[in-house]
């Protein structure tokens, strides 16, 4: 878990990372887009076994943190299933007043799907959207979040840059994704958790190895906290802060749009 296991947003070799390998870029949206596939009908189940059931305690927090107030508008980018999107628009409800909606947006199909199939939740609207190119116009929504899927992008700071056009000036913004853990006994036992039994978990439950292979490598080639906070206020953020959750297995990245 050292530096040397990050890799810029940006690569003038014209390559990006898949997991440990460094891939064509042009070939990177297609391999992800294939995890996604083949985890798509087992996620949510997955993320339980994986981190324990604390990814919905570190969910909780992000969505106390993003204040959801009535009548605003989220864009969930690599929504995935709508789990953020549905906390979002519960989290806003007041007497009388008209919830928050949202749109969950993810480039994956698939994964759309299976939230869909979870159950109609009114005020949500489901889109298939390249976080580096979201079809959504300037200054639309009150928040944006996007949960464990930067990560995912091939280009993080177009990804970064559109996610701030769309917002609101004053928008808020939140990013949770896996970290680097703030000390060596932490990371010690994360790293035999994650490359030891995840892939095995995936191979077992989603009939899938491979990709929970890629996922546990993706998070060791992500910039460490401090790094990405960077990106953030170069992609245009204010009031840049990360919180550390877990000891830093994940961190929540927090800004506002400058407009």
């Amino acid at each position: 878990m050292t530096d040397t296991q990050t890799v810029s947003s940006t690569s003038s070799s014209g390559t990006a990372s898949f997991g440990f390998r460094d891939i064509p870029r042009e070939e990177k949206q297609g391999l992800v887009r294939g995890v996604f596939d083949r985890s798509a009908r087992r996620y949510d189940l997955m993320n339980d076994v994986m981190s324990l059931g604390i990814h919905r305690v570190w969910k909780d927090i992000t969505i106390t943190r993003a204040r959801p107030r009535p009548g605003e508008h989220l864009i969930d980018v690599a929504g995935g299933t709508g789990d953020l999107a549905r906390a979002f628009i519960a989290r806003s409800k007041r007497p009388g007043q008209a919830p928050a909606t949202a749109i969950v947006a993810d480039i994956n199909e698939e994964m759309l799907r299976a939230g869909i199939k979870r159950g109609h939740a009114d005020g949500i609207g489901w889109a298939v959207a390249n976080a580096e190119c979201l079809p959504f116009e300037d200054r639309s929504a009150d928040c944006v979040m996007i949960g464990f899927g930067i990560r995912n992008v091939t280009d993080r700071a177009k990804a970064l840059r559109e996610m701030h056009r769309v917002l609101k000036p004053g928008g808020r913004f939140l990013c949770l994704e896996f970290s680097r853990p703030v000390s060596r006994a932490i990371a010690n036992v994360y790293d035999l958790w994650s490359f030891n039994a995840i892939p095995q978990l995936g191979a077992l439950i989603a009939k899938d190895r491979e990709s929970y292979q890629y996922l546990v490598e993706s998070i060791r080639r992500f910039p460490h906290q401090e790094a990405f906070a960077a990106e953030l206020r170069e992609a245009g953020f204010s009031q840049v802060a990360v919180t550390n959750l877990s000891g830093g297995i994940a961190a929540l990245h927090t800004g506002r749009s400058v407009g």
